[in-house]
């Protein structure tokens, strides 16, 4: 399957696993479990779409992979984190007040931030099992897959608007 067509159906699937929707009670159980039955379904896509990306030997593999699985449980902690952090922003941002705003901020820095250190954390341990070419390899296909998730984040968040508490409108 073509990096692009993989890229593009992951990034679908973890936008939709990230969307606030109202759900009646009823329902609510049903949903949660397909959500996280589509949260599974978009980390097991992202990680064909490594796979089927990196290249890697038998013996590459075996260090590559516990690795990886420890790298994407760091991300994924993350990624709930992000998440929670867009869903009390979509609740709030229609009466988003400059306090609620910098808290936004603040939290958005900070996530960036721990995905940063995570990164530089697993760069030796990668290049211990891989050669640097790989182990660029492997980030250039993170930060594919981690942009383009992004992007539709991006369309789907709408932008920050002072609220009617809002000091500085």
């Amino acid at each position: 399957m073509r990096l692009s067509r993989c890229l593009t159906a992951c990034a679908a699937a973890a936008a939709l696993c990230l969307t606030a929707t109202a759900i009646p009670a009823a329902e609510q159980s049903a949903a949660q479990s397909q959500k996280q039955i589509d949260i599974a379904a978009a980390r097991a896509q992202r990680k064909a779409i490594v796979a089927a990306n990196m290249q890697l030997s038998d013996q590459e593999a075996q260090g590559f992979w516990p690795l990886y699985e420890a790298y994407e449980a760091k991300m994924d902690k993350l990624d709930d984190r992000h998440a929670a952090e867009i869903k009390a922003y979509a609740k709030a941002y229609e009466t988003l007040t400059d306090a609620d705003a910098k808290k936004k901020l603040d939290e958005v820095m900070a996530i960036k931030q721990a995905r940063l250190s995570v990164q530089k954390q697993y760069i030796p341990k990668f290049t211990a099992v891989l050669s640097p070419i790989k182990v660029t390899r492997f980030y250039q296909i993170d930060n594919k897959l981690r942009a383009m998730v992004q992007c539709d984040i991006a369309q789907i968040v709408p932008l920050a608007r002072p609220g009617k508490s809002t000091v500085s409108q």
